[in-house]
């Protein structure tokens, strides 16, 4: 094992040289596969060249492509017999990528989960529903064995059949739940729909998506939980790269098992600290996956170092998109989490909402499916036209676009046991 829970406030110069000793390591053991052997000698560097941690520039980026062209096994680093799990991602634009654990990769990794929950406050007097997909999915096992580390009492729930969730945190008095945003809010649903308070939940953990201000301030007034944002990707050992401490302004990356950098999306050129961009992260610990300076997709950007009160050094600001995700609307950049804030601040707006964009006589037209809340539905706020209007303005006024948007009735859009599904785009269909 590379480290413990105790230096999880290591600062300053002594995080440094612990970062430059581990990224030589990590570069030694990347330089074990055949791409970034050949990426290395392109880019005419070689790990002996890196002298600093500034000198990371130097080193070339990882993609998601590249990891998809060494399907299945071409990026392990050691014998696929020191290989003992295997997970994927789900692969739905082409090959999965295929991920490997050493025992130390399982033991570090639940590690990093571990700390992220003792963080919070988090121990063995707390009953643990981990209601995510097990299997190949990483969320799942990643946060299993890191709870069962610290004492909790797990139940791997996984998804599906949410009233048997309702009556396991009823009857076994969970206190502690890990979902997606967009299911804990099903969740929700359903628990007012069969008149369940759940009383004993009092932390929520949702990550796997991104999530605004506004839906955790929602998550905590139907669930009762104080709601925490968790940050990973398979691609690092799965989640456990950040969390939020308990001022939850941003989550702290475990410095001391990743460097990160924030890189323009279009150029890869690195910003700087407080630029918004992509989140490019060179994990310092892996054994048998090592990455060298890998695109995550994933927008944010690196928050004030001395800024949390907590002394666990610099984090991220919570993430607000993906490259991929960003939809591109008359030459405006959108991305789906900037609707989900300003419908969710809105009393009018239920639980879901969809977004539809079609080409119309060469131009992108955006219309968002918008459920109401109850209340609107039932007749308490009434007039749909000055309702509709209002939906509108608040977007545009955000947007910097004008959108359509169309009410439906309450639990009329569909629903999602995993990661949230909120866009259709039909350009490709005209």
């Amino acid at each position: 094992m590379f480290w413990n829970r105790a230096m999880e406030t290591i600062r300053g110069d002594e995080l440094a040289d612990l970062q430059l000793k581990r990224l030589k390591w990590s570069l030694h053991q990347a330089g074990k596969t055949g791409l970034y052997q050949r990426k290395m000698r392109e880019a005419g560097v070689s790990p002996d060249d890196i002298k600093t941690l500034e000198d990371v520039e130097r080193l070339p980026l990882t993609t998601k492509k590249d990891l998809q062209a060494g399907y299945p096994f071409g990026l392990f680093a050691v014998p696929l017999r020191e290989v003992v799990r295997i997970h994927t991602t789900s692969g739905t634009t082409g090959k999965p990528t295929v991920v490997g654990y050493t025992r130390n990769d399982l033991d570090n990794w639940s590690e990093l989960i571990a700390r992220n929950m003792t963080m919070i406050g988090l121990g063995e007097d707390d009953i643990f529903q981990n209601a995510v997909n097990y299997g190949l999915f990483t969320g799942g096992l990643g946060f299993h064995y890191g709870a069962e580390k610290i004492g909790m009492t797990v139940i791997p729930s996984a998804t599906g059949n949410t009233r048997r969730q309702i009556e396991m945190i009823e009857d076994f008095g969970v206190t502690v739940i890990h979902c997606t945003p967009s299911y804990a809010l099903h969740l929700a649903e359903v628990a007012e729909s069969m008149g369940k308070s759940l009383d004993s939940l009092r932390t929520g953990i949702f990550g796997a998506e991104p999530w605004s201000e506004s839906m955790r301030s929602e998550l905590e007034r139907r669930l009762g939980v104080k709601a925490y944002d968790s940050y990973g990707l398979s691609e690092m050992y799965g989640p456990g790269v950040a969390f939020e401490c308990p001022e939850r302004d941003g989550l702290h990356i475990w410095h001391d098992s990743y460097l990160v950098e924030i890189v323009d999306p279009a150029t890869g050129e690195r910003l700087a600290p407080g630029e918004r961009g992509e989140l490019v992260i060179t994990p310092l610990v892996k054994e048998a996956m090592p990455l060298i300076r890998y695109r995550t997709g994933d927008i944010t950007r690196l928050m004030d170092e001395d800024g949390c009160v907590c002394g666990r050094g610099q984090k991220i600001e919570r993430i607000t998109g993906r490259c991929d995700d960003m939809m591109v609307i008359r030459g405006i950049n959108v991305f789906p989490s900037q609707i989900e804030h300003v419908l969710r601040s809105l009393p009018e707006v239920g639980d879901q909402f969809m977004v539809y964009i079609d080409r119309v006589k060469h131009l992108d037209e955006m219309t968002i499916e918008v459920e109401m809340s109850k209340a609107a539905f039932s007749g308490e706020l009434q007039d749909l036209a000055r309702m509709q209007k209002k939906i509108s303005a608040e977007l545009q006024n955000t947007l910097g676009l004008r959108t359509a948007v169309r009410l439906v009735e309450p639990g009329s859009l569909p629903r999602f046991e995993g990661k949230a599904r909120h866009v259709i785009d039909r350009r490709g269909d005209a």
